[in-house]
């Protein structure tokens, strides 16, 4: 079998890359050892956050540090076994978190992430999967005044970004989300981003389109990747797939690959868990929800999904149940989380970066092309990752300078 394009990874970004390259007419097998959306694009609270102009940084103030390094936050937890091997990588997150930098990565992050929902909404038409979206926004609900203040000034600088919220008092939040237990000072609406009700869903609707526009999906083990003369050969279930240029996609798993092409990334992954839940009493919750105290709950088709903060594990290391109950234990006195749904409890990981940054454009060698390392945003920047991805493929003029994003920035 031949194509002009492979992409291996049929997570939410690897799709929208292979819809944007089969629009300008490339012949494109999309591979992947599992179903598409089925791993980190599977659990998520399905924001496209137009927002998030400031991706999460690594804490610096030493109480707060001292705090998540006893475990005792909701946002952030370590698994003490891993940090020798994540040693390194942890330390560059921090250096690039310093204010200075921080500020140069927020005006990097701004220009590409204004396009998260004006990118996602041609490809949720085309697919059909409007039933899947809410164009209400999603809330930041705060139990202290002091965080609520704090808040409420960084929303107001982040204005100059083309970043828009209202602010809510307590009435104001009872009123929009009455099924709330009355424990929160005050929340600000972030009045731009959408929402997805079912993000494997909507991964799974965009893979139809990319099948209308010609393109193939086959199931396949991306880590077969190897050179074949002047291209590349990857193994799938109906044999060896030739491919004159190949993008890796693959998430958590990019970095495995990359290192057998003699090339490592400075990856590391931040584990994140979820778990569906009844309704208690019929009630309604209508927007997804942030709690200050580090994790989401947002109504999903499955139920309510509560998401938890951020776990920094090896990739591979069995689950830690203890994080979604502590969630649980701290949302259920004011949200309306009923019985757990059997089954529901989900892991995954996130790849990140030190510099918060996703992995895209040519890699080392001819023919290598990567869309990865997206962390918490992997929804929000898919389909503006496929379309910056796909215009420095064909030659086209990118729509965003792509330079903040290329592997070459890592030495």
């Amino acid at each position: 079998m031949k194509a002009d394009v492979a992409v291996l990874g049929a997570g939410i970004v690897g799709t929208c890359v292979a819809i944007h390259l089969a629009r300008r007419g490339r012949a494109v097998t999309l591979i992947d050892r599992g179903e598409a959306g089925g791993e980190t694009s599977f659990g998520n609270a399905g924001l496209i956050q137009r927002e998030g102009v400031a991706p999460y940084a690594f804490p610096r103030a030493f109480l707060k540090l001292a705090r998540y390094g006893l475990n005792r936050s909701l946002d952030m937890r370590f698994g003490w076994s891993a940090l020798p091997a994540l040693a390194g990588p942890l330390a560059r997150y921090w250096w690039h978190s310093r204010p200075s930098e921080y500020a140069r990565i927020v005006r990097d992050y701004a220009q590409f992430i204004a396009h998260s929902v004006s990118e996602h909404a041609p490809l949720i038409e085309e697919s059909g999967a409007g039933n899947l979206i809410a164009r209400d926004g999603w809330i930041d609900v705060y139990r202290t005044r002091r965080a609520f203040e704090d808040e409420q000034a960084e929303a107001e600088d982040q204005r100059a970004l083309g970043v828009e919220h209202r602010v809510l008092d307590a009435g104001e939040l009872a009123r929009l989300e009455p099924a709330l237990a009355p424990v929160f000072v005050g929340a600000i609406h972030r009045t731009q981003p959408w929402t997805v009700r079912d993000p494997l869903a909507l991964t799974q609707a965009y893979l139809r389109l990319f099948k209308s526009l010609g393109g193939s999906f086959r199931r396949g083990d991306g880590m077969t990747l190897r050179e074949d003369g002047d291209g590349w050969q990857v193994q799938t279930d109906t044999g060896p797939l030739r491919a004159r240029e190949v993008v890796v996609a693959m998430g958590p798993w990019s970095d495995n690959l990359m290192r057998g092409l003699g090339r490592r990334l400075p990856f590391f992954v931040k584990r994140g868990y979820h778990a569906h839940y009844r309704p208690r009493d019929g009630a309604e919750q209508r927007h997804a929800i942030h709690d200050e105290a580090g994790y989401v709950v947002a109504p999903m088709a499955a139920g309510l999904r509560l998401t938890t903060g951020a776990q920094f594990m090896r990739r591979d290391a069995p689950p830690d149940p203890a994080q979604v109950a502590a969630c649980e234990a701290a949302a259920r006195p004011a949200f309306p989380l009923g019985e757990q749904i059997a089954g529901s409890i989900w892991m995954g990981s996130r790849p990140c970066t030190p510099d918060m940054k996703p992995v895209i454009g040519p890699g080392h060698r001819r023919g290598l092309w990567l869309a990865t390392g997206h962390a918490h945003h992997g929804l929000t920047l898919a389909a503006a990752t496929g379309r910056l991805l796909a215009e420095m493929m064909t030659g086209e003029t990118p729509f965003v300078d792509p330079a903040p994003y290329r592997m070459d920035r890592f030495r």
